[in-house]
């Protein structure tokens, strides 16, 4: 399936203005056609998914917004972004997780021959997933691996490094908003047609965080099996922060409802 219709400005089809951010209502086999087609351009491109986290991170930090919002290809990734885009009327596909993408691209690029430069986490982290991919897609290209633990002194060499690696997917494995600024920051230098922030998505291949069973997925009860694995570190995130986008998203459907009104 081609992804049709990209404008001039390099934005792709079926984008939406949401909760002070913008989604392309896309499939996974859409999101996965566009991704191809940015390979093909050899134009450096960053990738988001967006879920209730961000957003509230977004609130929070004007700079992030910006650099989340220039993005031509933004993925719904959380529940919570699905359930407010129905609150708000804005028609989302389905929800396309950035783990779900991370592996769906990794299976692309084994069978397109495309080249994968894994970024993040741990060391030991970092090469199980490489050997796991590895074992799954015999042939895939892994062309670069590096752990995210490093000085800024070591920064302009790890760059120059990862830009003569000939990758054409880069996934980089850093927390929310950190890995948004890295990508943002050296993108050009890096020159690698798709780069893409994956957050945990390391440890979930790797087998050192379990995933939600995919009922609970489906249900959009990923979060609430994330909570009860590790509550305390995951309270302040998806209580307290749930709590907070669903305030935003109901006082934006409140101000969308009385400009109609008043309209």
């Amino acid at each position: 399936m081609a992804c049709a219709g990209k404008s001039a400005a390099g934005i792709f089809p079926n984008r939406y203005s949401l909760l002070n951010t913008y989604v392309n209502a896309l499939t996974m086999e859409e999101t996965v056609a566009c991704v191809e087609e940015i390979i093909a351009s050899r134009t450096p491109t960053q990738h988001v998914v967006v879920n209730a986290s961000k957003v509230n991170l977004m609130r929070d930090d004007p700079k992030l917004a910006e650099i989340v919002n220039a993005c031509p290809l933004i993925n719904a990734d959380g529940a919570s972004i699905v359930w407010a885009a129905r609150k708000l009327g804005v028609p989302l596909a389905e929800r396309v997780t950035g783990c779900d993408l991370f592996q769906e691209l990794v299976a692309v690029a084994a069978d397109r021959g495309y080249g994968v430069y894994l970024f993040g986490a741990r060391e030991e982290v970092v090469t199980e997933v490489r050997s796991v991919l590895e074992r799954r897609h015999p042939g895939i290209r892994i062309v670069g691996c590096r752990n995210g633990y490093f000085s800024e002194e070591d920064e302009p060499g790890i760059v120059a490094d990862m830009a003569a690696s000939g990758a054409d997917m880069m996934f980089v494995a850093f927390s929310s908003p950190k890995k948004e600024y890295w990508i943002h920051k050296y993108l050009d230098q890096l020159g690698i047609p798709f780069v893409m922030g994956v957050g945990g998505s390391f440890d979930i291949v790797a087998g050192r965080t379990v995933r939600a069973p995919g009922w609970m997925q489906r249900a959009g009860l990923e979060w609430l099996y994330r909570f009860a694995q590790e509550p305390r570190r995951m309270w302040r995130r998806y209580v307290i922060g749930n709590a907070r986008f669903v305030r935003y998203a109901y006082s934006l459907k409140r101000e969308k409802k009385g400009s109609l009104q008043n309209g």
